[in-house]
């Protein structure tokens, strides 16, 4: 289990269930588990679950408590080992271990066709030749009943050899299935005879080509929870129609034991999208650079972008657990994010739009060495040294030829202190011939150096600034929000339509030198900029930087009014 003890979880109906069980002796440690499917990438709607199954063990941990992470493979057409592999490494990211608790369906097949075959000889379940649409077209509406199956009363021995044809591969996909039977009148449309075994000729990431024949999800998935002996079966409320299905299985088959599913809220978060489908449409329009893009909702791409961790658990706990679907505004986890960088990024000095400022008093030959504040927020992360030289590169924006009254940057005759170094006084400036300004010249006043400036100069802020002789020139990718509209999904002509044409600016920068040699994953507060981080896929050590920008210093949003 992960060992932060940061933000622990509020109560919730769920956990209050939980006490109430162990209060009264039905169990005696709760265990959990998360189930993925490894057929995509995980998102930030997965962490909360993720959150909310670990967290519990977390929360038991003394008496033993336990969360299984277990790949529910039972897909072979859409499963591969690849996407185990980015799950785990989400997990993992997330702060939380399995230990030795990892679990795949597949190694329990032979457990569910026992099943299966049971449930054969207790006369529920029967070998049916019907297509998938006849299935389909016989199941009946919410105010009809379903049609049976001219198969429905195939006798046991019948169905039992026939189900051993359908494992030996005698049969092509879609010829037969094997079905529950239980109730084709059921209001539940998910009890009407519903689909346990389908045939599919396909190699398995983890079995191979030992199986053709593959449980369903709805049937698979509970006899895992009973074989694992998981007491809570935590999922979203889409699954609540499920559960009758979900406890019959539990109550028909010969299963170890007896878990119990619970239903909450998925996460919805304003200004994107959770379909595995739709975020599946963005990659291959090309809309977006992968799954890991920093602008995507997966966890490799909030990981990519800069997110910390422990910012997206403090988002989970923060957002709690409830049965009513609603949206939780985006700005809920920036403010998280914000909130933790501001706490542990070390800063550093970029200019994005750089304009050369020339200190006049300062001989070109000369250099000192200033000592600039790493992190305001945490004095114990000490001091850097940044070299000063006579020539400098500032934001253009910081400098104006005809400042306004509340302008407290550099202008004709305008006093600022360069960051964790000296007062300067502009002196004057050089254009260009498209008459844009080219060079600024200044001062430095002496002895102003953690000091304030002599009577008479006035001075209300600090500015950035690196020194021209040292920079590197750095890739910023300045990364905002997807979409331009709170709800994506109901934007008129469709999610498309709505995305953000501003979401991803690239723009080269002057940044420290030091800079250069930092490892991918490396975060960071440019001062006055945003906080930002050395991209995982192109930055690399003594090339040129790549950073991407996790989130501005402020949310902008809010005063678009969107």
């Amino acid at each position: 289990m992960s060992q932060s003890t940061e933000n622990p979880a509020k109560s919730d109906f769920i956990r209050e269930i939980i006490a109430a069980d162990l209060a009264s002796g039905k169990h005696t440690t709760p265990i959990t588990r998360f189930p993925p499917e490894p057929n995509g990438y995980l998102h930030i709607g997965h962490a909360k679950a993720i959150c909310l199954n670990f967290g519990v063990a977390e929360q038991y941990a003394g008496i033993g408590a336990r969360c299984h992470l277990r790949f529910d493979d039972t897909n072979p057409a859409k499963e591969e080992e690849a996407y185990v592999e980015s799950i785990k490494r989400d997990v993992a990211w997330l702060g939380f271990d399995w230990g030795e608790h990892l679990y795949f369906a597949s190694d329990y097949f032979e457990f569910f066709h026992d099943c299966a075959v049971h449930l054969i000889r207790q006369g529920k379940a029967y070998a049916d030749e019907q297509t998938s649409e006849e299935i389909r077209s016989d199941r009946g509406t919410l105010t009809e009943p379903g049609k049976e199956s001219p198969w429905r009363e195939r006798p046991v021995e019948e169905s039992l050899e026939l189900f051993r044809r359908m494992r030996a591969g005698e049969f092509q996909e879609g010829k037969m299935v094997l079905r529950a039977k239980i109730d084709m009148a059921s209001p539940n449309l998910n009890l009407r005879d519903p689909v346990i075994y389908r045939i599919v000729h396909a190699s398995h990431h983890n079995t191979g080509d030992k199986w053709c024949i593959y449980p369903m999800y709805d049937f698979a998935h509970p006899l895992e929870d009973a074989w694992e002996h998981i007491t809570h079966s935590l999922c979203t409320l889409e699954f609540e129609n499920h559960r009758p299905l979900y406890d019959w299985f539990i109550e028909n088959c010969p299963v170890p034991s007896k878990p119990r599913q619970i239903e909450f809220a998925r996460l919805n978060l304003t200004y994107t999208v959770m379909s595995k489908r739709k975020l599946l449409d963005l990659v291959r329009a090309e809309l977006v650079g992968g799954w890991d893009d920093p602008r995507m909702p997966t966890i490799s791409g909030i990981r990519r972008r800069g997110y910390p961790p422990e910012a997206v658990r403090s988002f989970c706990s923060k957002i709690g657990i409830t049965k009513f679907q609603s949206f939780t505004d985006v700005a809920v986890l920036e403010h998280e994010v914000r909130g933790r960088l501001n706490r542990t990024s070390p800063r550093r000095m970029a200019v994005v739009d750089p304009v050369r400022l020339v200190i006049e008093n300062l001989p070109a030959e000369r250099e000192e060495q200033l000592e600039v504040v790493n992190n305001p927020e945490n004095p114990d992360e000490g001091t850097r040294s940044v070299t000063l030289t006579r020539e400098l590169w500032i934001e253009r924006d910081d400098f104006m030829e005809e400042p306004p009254k509340k302008f407290f940057r550099l202008g004709p005759g305008c006093s600022v202190r360069l960051r964790g170094g000296y007062v300067i006084t502009c002196t004057g400036y050089e254009k260009d011939e498209s008459g844009r300004v080219s060079e600024i010249r200044c001062e430095l006043i002496p002895g102003t150096v953690g000091a304030s400036p002599p009577e008479g100069i006035k001075c209300r802020t600090a500015i950035h600034w690196v020194s021209a002789e040292y920079a590197v020139e750095a890739e910023l990718r300045l990364y905002d929000r997807l979409f331009s509209v709170e709800n994506p999904d109901a934007a008129e002509g469709g999610f498309l339509t709505a995305l953000n044409p501003d979401s991803l600016k690239v723009v080269r920068a002057k940044i420290e030198p030091s800079l250069a040699g930092v490892e991918p994953g490396f975060r960071c507060q440019f001062e006055r900029i945003g906080y930002f981080c050395a991209d995982s896929g192109d930055h690399r050590p003594g090339h040129r930087p790549v950073f991407n920008r996790t989130i501005a210093l402020k949310d902008s949003w809010t005063k678009k009014g969107n």
